[in-house]
């Protein structure tokens, strides 16, 4: 019996190849996760399997300056951390994976506050 994936599910496995493909110098993956109401991201190194960073809109950092976890701006702060983070770890360039998502509105707001921040991708 197999098990059947969703859309959502192929989507990102599709893009994950592409990455993985792409990526011969052991880059970190920088993995963006969305709902209706926060955002998160994660630095990963898929070498060693650790996570080097992360940020989300329901970090106490955050807390004080996003009222609402699910727009444009707390993407744009959220991407602002995690670079930031990412530069302490050590992380100067990353791949970034979209996931299933479109590279559009709460996840094009965040990588382009990771790229002012000064991450590489």
């Amino acid at each position: 019996m197999s098990v059947k994936e969703t859309n959502k599910q192929r989507r990102a496995r599709r893009v994950r190849a592409k990455l993985s493909k792409i990526n011969r110098a052991g880059l970190p993956r920088m993995s963006v996760s969305r709902s209706a109401r926060n955002i998160s991201v994660q630095v990963i190194d898929d070498v060693n399997g650790k996570t080097l960073a992360s940020a989300s809109t329901l970090d106490k950092d955050l807390r004080g300056k996003v009222k609402i976890g699910g727009n444009k701006e707390a993407a744009t702060e959220v991407g602002k951390l995690v670079a930031q983070r990412a530069k302490k770890a050590g992380v100067e360039k990353v791949m970034f994976d979209r996931g299933a998502y479109l590279f559009h509105g709460r996840v094009k707001a965040l990588a382009d506050a990771a790229r002012e921040g000064g991450l590489q991708f």
